[in-house]
């Protein structure tokens, strides 16, 4: 972001926490351990670290996968706030769908004149909204990052295992998710996150750090078997050289409807 000098029950419950919180407009700074119970710092049971890694992310590349047969609403908000006061937004929702080849396709349905003056959003605002909110970590991604183990904690109903999650080794003009994640016991899929993209600054032309990226939750929703990506939330003062401004975004990803009559939980 640049500144501008100008189960039924489970399935229920988690849906309807998902919805409180696309609800909530003055909802705090972005926290992580929100819904968190109380982190037990015990192993897996049954099973060692890395044979969780290596099967969540193997349930992982399912979701991808399946995903990629549906097309979703992405409604995207954007603020900047002075005291309680909105003073500036960006609002666009569109329509995603996947081609035959998992290339994403968008169409945008609604866009506001935008009223934001404080911040402009960068193509890697937009990419961080597109591919890194709505974090996946399939197999084929897993050599990329090294993940580390943390324990155990019940996130609202669920019992999940708590992974932190960082670059294995950052390569030039690639961007990475850092944060941790939380993995269902169950169903072994990511069900929350909170991070951010790195390298979080980005040099300018003029060899300035004015490029900085927000810390966000998000959260997912079962949809046919699947926990696909469904909220995200950033309440937060980014840090410029010339001024604070505090953002808030909100981005919800919803109506998945399936595209492929052939999709199913393998």
């Amino acid at each position: 972001m640049k500144f501008l000098t100008n189960g039924l029950t489970r399935i229920l419950f988690f849906a309807l926490w998902v919805v409180l919180l696309a609800s909530a407009p003055g909802w705090a700074q972005t926290d992580c351990a929100d819904g968190n119970g109380v982190l037990e710092r015990t192993p897996p049971k049954a099973i060692t670290v890395q044979e969780l890694i290596h099967t969540f992310a193997a349930q992982e590349s399912k979701v991808k996968e399946a995903r990629n047969h549906y097309s979703y609403t992405q409604d995207v908000l954007v603020q900047t706030l002075n005291g309680k006061a909105v003073d500036g937004e960006f609002h666009e929702v569109a329509t995603v769908s996947f081609d035959n080849r998992g290339r994403r396709g968008e169409n945008v349905t609604f866009a506001e004149q935008s009223t934001l003056r404080r911040v402009q959003l960068s193509a890697e605002d937009m990419n961080d909204i597109r591919w890194f909110m709505p974090f996946l970590l399939p197999t084929e991604d897993l050599p990329q990052y090294k993940l580390t183990y943390t324990g155990q904690q019940q996130v609202d109903d669920l019992q999940t295992s708590v992974f932190y999650v960082e670059p294995a080794k950052e390569e030039q003009n690639k961007r990475y998710f850092q944060g941790r994640i939380w993995v269902d016991n169950r169903d072994l899929q990511i069900v929350k996150l909170c991070g951010k993209s790195v390298p979080d600054q980005i040099r300018t032309k003029k060899n300035q750090l004015q490029d900085i990226r927000p810390t966000f939750v998000g959260y997912r929703q079962l949809v046919d078997g699947f926990w696909f990506p469904a909220y995200a939330r950033v309440d937060e003062t980014l840090h410029f050289r010339a001024a604070e401004v505090h953002i808030r975004e909100i981005v919800k990803l919803n109506n998945y409807k399936r595209t492929d009559a052939a999709v199913a939980r393998q």
